[in-house]
């Protein structure tokens, strides 16, 4: 990963150089350098979606919802293909080396993921271990770290990050393996960057130089305060409005079924649409439009500040900053153009069909604002905030940190990002304003909205199990048996195979329930549906046919034998009629000819009728045998059976029922009686009765349950089962009752 994170890095870095060396050599005609501007990207991301859109579809976008699913349980098809990860790498690096405001790092979660699915699989030709399910499900935990540690170079953020994204419960047996791996990536990435003379030696990203002796003074505490509030409510409005573009699209029709036929023209049109806002000579140059990200963010984060009491005269950093500097606009207004403008390109862009993270451009406006504040406060305390008559100026960048975290911490709902931002920078100076920033950020955007890739997982449908929220009564009191699906599939053990043939035609279960009899529907296991289609084959399959077949011939041959035996009797009287014919032969040579054409040609005619009806007939025969064969037994002896399927009681709680699939990553589970079936919940009964008890606009809605139970209300008489009544029967009698306080109890206390 850390090589494919570097070739990637060199590829969008040549990119992003061809696209300003064609705009700085065209510098004597402005209209064919906003045509070379435009064109370049426009170009790129085409081809970037056009290549992955045929290639692999399932490489668009992100990745880490897609992740996110996956590492729940759900298997997602064609995800973690050899296509998708040629369809993602290329189609990322156009996507990046077009300029437009795109991240990489969700997109490296799932290539990562990639590389460990595709490993997994070239292993187990040498090891078994690897086609494990459980093995494959920490491997792409730690590919996960891996993603976001080679792309960052920051290991610690990585694992964290990975941890808070993907996984709702994280084995800690998996923490050292992602932590190793995202290790070693990390150096490797920084190491390749030595060895090609980018770096002197192995150092931060984003390395910052940052005053370590007083970093920032305690009065400064509530301005960072103010940003993670304020980039609380930003992370909530960029994915607010990033699921409002996609809902947008997708309810006019007459839009969406133009650009369903014409699918490069919406990527096309938006990378056209934010590219002649960037323009340098135009609207470009209120808003630093000619540094790329990496740029901006290397501008964002330096220590010194661009202007005292606001005023652009006295910016005179050389280098890169420069792009900041207007001589009719102060840096406050190219700052706030800035950000307003690359909000809403962010949140358009990512919604291109594209391998692409909104991370980065997020990260990057987070510095932004921060910045903003920063040079503010620089502009309010030209000389510092005094502190013991010592005086130490404000340093901007330690703001722009804060406030790169705080954003990208509300948009993603992580707090990692403040651990991140230490590695990129290379400094941990700032971690208490940092950690605060982050928390107040994440508490304000939680309350709001969810996070950017829950949003992702909802606008695309994703088969993932929502969370359940704080202070919902409702849901303890829903049980099982209200959300199950009562018309299970199953087989018997004394079942044919006929009912083998029928119960596999009529559904697609992944597995199926094996009970005793249907009268007992005693639960025995289950049973994958791979394993009941090779039970079939081997019964119906070739060999067996061909095993019949030659039985039939050996008993054709032996019964053609005796009647042979019976026609030898006859022989001599054949023979005297021979020589009779062949002493008439010479007589009537002349008059035969004729009728031997025409004997010749019903001769053929007859085989030919003979073989086909004995083609019939074998035909006829091999039916016959199939439906003997189905009608037989089935032996479930060579069968590989799960004896202890995940099981419910109908009465085990939907909070409990959340949890148990939450942390076993289950996708279905058998609800008994008894040890009797009843019925089946699978994630998609759990997720509508979840999503049924959310608040909706602050209005509880009552789940649409058959047998919904108000908070408060014990179990009637009448609403116990069977169970509870031989239960509390059996307590009764044999178990030891606890001891309640009685009437005169309470009365002497």
């Amino acid at each position: 990963m850390a090589l494919v994170s570097w070739v990637m890095d060199f590829c969008i870095a040549i990119c992003l150089q061809a696209q300003k060396w064609m705009y700085g050599g065209l510098d004597s005609n402005v209209l064919l350098q906003y045509l070379a501007w435009v064109t370049y990207p426009v170009v790129l991301i085409t081809f970037s979606a056009g290549f992955t859109q045929i290639l692999a579809p399932q490489a668009v976008g992100s990745g880490i919802p897609e992740m996110k699913t996956i590492l729940r349980g759900v298997v997602l098809k064609e995800y973690l293909t050899f296509k998708t990860f040629v369809a993602k790498v290329i189609g990322l690096t156009c996507a990046l080396g077009s300029g437009m405001p795109l991240g990489k790092e969700g997109p490296f979660v799932h290539v990562a993921s990639l590389c460990a699915a595709l490993l997994s699989k070239f292993m187990s030709l040498f090891g078994g271990i690897y086609e494990n399910e459980s093995r494959n499900i920490e491997m792409l935990a730690a590919a996960c770290a891996v993603g976001v540690g080679c792309c960052f170079a920051a290991p610690i953020g990585g694992v964290l990050f990975s941890i808070e994204v993907t996984s709702t419960f994280f084995a800690v047996r998996n923490y050292w393996r992602g932590f190793f791996a995202a290790t070693f990536s990390a150096f490797i990435f920084r190491v390749l960057a030595v060895w090609n003379r980018d770096e002197e030696t192995i150092t931060a990203l984003f390395k910052t130089r940052f005053r370590l002796d007083f970093p920032f003074d305690l009065q400064e505490l509530p301005a960072f305060a103010v940003i993670g509030i304020a980039s609380g409510f930003g992370g909530a409005l960029f994915v607010y409005l990033n699921r409002l573009i996609v809902q947008f699209m997708r309810k006019q029709k007459a839009i969406n079924k133009f650009l369903m036929k014409k699918r490069l023209l919406y990527p096309a049109l938006v990378t056209l649409l934010i590219s002649t806002l960037t323009f340098p000579p135009g609207f470009g140059q209120f808003m630093a439009g000619k540094l790329t990200q990496s740029e901006t963010l290397v501008t964002l984060l330096d220590n010194r500040t661009w202007a005292k009491q606001g005023i652009a005269e006295e910016f005179d950093y050389i280098g890169h900053s420069e792009a900041w500097k207007h001589p009719q606009v102060n840096v406050f207004v190219t700052l706030v153009l800035f950000i307003v403008m690359k909000f809403w390109m962010s949140a358009l862009a990512t919604t291109m069909p594209v391998p692409c993270g909104a991370f980065m451009p997020v990260f990057v406006i987070g510095a932004a604002f921060g910045r903003l504040v920063g040079e503010s406060m620089a502009a309010w305390f030209p000389d510092g905030i005094h502190t013991d008559g010592t005086i130490y100026p404000i340093v901007p960048g330690g703001y722009a940190v804060v406030g790169a975290a705080a954003l990208s911490g509300a948009v993603t709902h992580t707090v990692s990002t403040a651990v991140i931002v230490f590695e990129l920078t290379g400094q941990i100076s700032h971690i208490l304003p940092v950690m605060i920033a982050v928390i107040l950020a994440n508490a304000v955007a939680q309350s709001l909205q969810p996070s950017l890739y829950d949003s992702i997982i909802r606008i695309k449908k994703l088969p993932y199990l929502p969370e359940l929220g704080w202070g919902h009564h409702e849901k303890y009191n829903i049980r099982v048996e209200d959300i199950m699906v009562r018309d299970v599939r199953y087989i018997t053990l004394n079942c044919c195979y006929r009912d083998l043939h029928n119960v596999l035609l009529t559904g697609n279960l992944k597995t199926l329930a094996l009970v005793e009899s249907a009268e007992s529907m005693i639960l025995l296991g289950s049973i994958e549906r791979a394993q009941l289609q090779s039970l079939l084959s081997q019964q119906l399959g070739r060999p067996r046919r061909l095993e019949y077949i030659r039985e039939r011939a050996a008993a054709e041959k032996k019964r053609l034998l005796v009647l042979s035996n019976t026609d030898n009797e006859d022989g001599n009287q054949r023979a005297s009629h021979e020589v009779r014919f062949q002493v008439s032969h010479t007589v009537v040579t002349k008059c035969c000819c004729d009728q031997e054409t025409e004997q010749m040609i019903c001769l053929k005619s007859l085989n030919a009728a003979k073989a086909h009806f004995h083609s019939l007939v074998c035909v006829l025969q091999i039916a016959e045998w199939e439906e003997m064969q189905l009608d037989e037994q089935v032996n479930f002896n060579n069968c590989k059976i799960d004896p202890a399927p995940f099981q419910l009681v109908e009465r085990t709680s939907l909070h409990k029922t959340h949890t148990i699939f939450s942390l076993l990553g289950l996708d279905h589970a058998y609800v008994t009686s008894i040890g009797r079936l009843i019925g089946v919940v699978s994630l998609k009964e759990l997720r509508k009765a979840i999503e049924g008890s959310v608040t909706v606009k602050g209005v509880k809605v009552r789940p649409p349950l058959a047998s919904f139970r108000d908070s408060g209300t014990s179990s009637s008489e009448n609403e116990a089962t069977e169970l509870h009544k031989l239960w509390d029967r059996h307590r009764s009698m044999s178990l030891p009752r606890e001891h309640t306080p009685s009437e005169s109890d309470e009365k002497s206390q």
